[in-house]
């Protein structure tokens, strides 16, 4: 049981987190597969509207299934929930379960509208609980790796800065849910459901995007309401440039990519790996014409942080996925236990949204647009 602490619980050293998972869909079995693989947490309950989703996933795990969010809140004993309902929904579901005194998980995006967003904002800081967002690649080894670079100067000063996700969804894939392809529950296409995590990583290792001129189209698919392919140019705060491509109508899927560069170094992020990295050494000024990269100096630059559960095809392994979950989930229990925010609150999860709505405008009006300070 949970300690009062200023209205809202705070976990002892040894307890473990009771979640449930409310959406038993997609991507529930991942919430579930993550907390099993933690010895801080527990899953007790699950919760869809279809109920033979959430009975497959309660007898998986042995847990209770429930047909609501409403009834699994008055009936279990819960100290957290982990919202995988459909974007839309998000705001909505999570203000719910912290309305009953409960923290929350919710998948990405954290909302399709900022209007949502802030009012979740609100919600979490009257009540006091905790709420994460996810965005399970910050925690990944080569990102840190890059982050770390970067927040000591490594790199120099950034000039410039790419996303790539160029990724592949056959139509049957948009036909398999009502709610996909649509703006009020999927709130757009490529960008905020695939690319959205790439988006989030970019800006959190350049710095804060100031401004981005944008096109979208839909090219490859039917019946859907949103884009598939999308480019876009930003403006970051510190005055480097960057690229995002996005789109799921590349067949058959390629990686996606993160690049930063500095006058001082670079760093290439690969389908979750650090493929290159380089940094100038003391006092070295460099060759005056320079193509094709100088040492890749990745596997140094790892072998400092461990591989920590990466390998190739990691980022489209269901299994990989599973643990990317789990450190951002470990994470939430500590924050739970310690009496902090999560690394990626509302407000972190706010910002990679506030991107993709900037991007979504300047693709309509066909002018630049720039994002309002926090």
């Amino acid at each position: 049981m949970l300690e009062n602490v200023e209205g809202r619980g705070r976990m002892r050293g040894g307890e473990r987190l009771r979640f449930g998972i409310l959406g038993c869909g997609v991507i529930g079995p991942h919430h579930a597969r993550a907390i099993a693989g933690l010895d801080s947490a527990d899953l007790v309950a699950v919760a869809d509207v279809v109920p033979e989703l959430a009975e497959r996933l309660a007898s998986e795990y042995g847990c209770s299934a429930y047909s609501s969010l409403g009834e699994m809140l008055a009936e279990a004993e819960l100290d957290a929930v982990c919202v995988c309902t459909p974007s839309g929904m998000h705001a909505e579901d999570a203000i719910a379960a912290l309305e009953a005194g409960k923290h929350v998980v919710i998948e990405k995006p954290v909302d399709v509208t900022l209007k949502a967003a802030d009012r979740l904002l609100e919600v979490q800081r009257a009540t006091g609980g905790r709420v994460a967002v996810v965005s399970q690649h910050r925690f990944d080894v080569a990102t840190q790796a890059v982050h770390e670079a970067v927040s000591k100067g490594e790199f120099g000063r950034l000039t410039s800065g790419s996303a790539e996700v160029r990724w592949w969804r056959s139509q049957s894939y948009y036909d398999s849910g009502g709610w996909r392809g649509t703006w009020e529950l999927d709130g757009g296409g490529v960008l905020i459901n695939q690319a959205i995590h790439s988006i989030d990583l970019l800006q959190w290792l350049m710095g804060p995007v100031v401004e981005v001129t944008a096109y979208t189209g839909l090219l490859a698919h039917e019946r859907i309401e949103v884009e598939d392919t999308a480019v876009a140019i930003l403006k970051f705060s510190g005055g480097a440039l960057g690229t995002i491509v996005a789109t799921t109508a590349a067949y058959p899927g390629l990686t996606a990519r993160i690049a930063v560069h500095g006058d001082r170094g670079s760093a290439i992020i690969d389908d979750d790996e650090l493929r290159y990295f380089h940094v100038a050494g003391e006092g070295q000024e460099g060759e005056a014409y320079g193509a094709g990269g100088g040492e890749n100096q990745a596997e140094r630059v790892i072998e400092r942080y461990g591989q920590a559960d990466s390998g190739p095809g990691a980022g489209s392994d269901p299994g990989s996925l599973s643990m990317a979950h789990r450190d951002q989930i470990q994470d939430f229990v500590e924050a739970v236990r310690e009496g902090r925010e999560p690394s990626i609150n509302v407000e972190e999860g706010r910002k990679p949204l506030a991107i993709i709505r900037a991007i979504y405008e300047s693709a309509s009006t066909g002018e630049a647009v720039r994002l309002r300070k926090e």
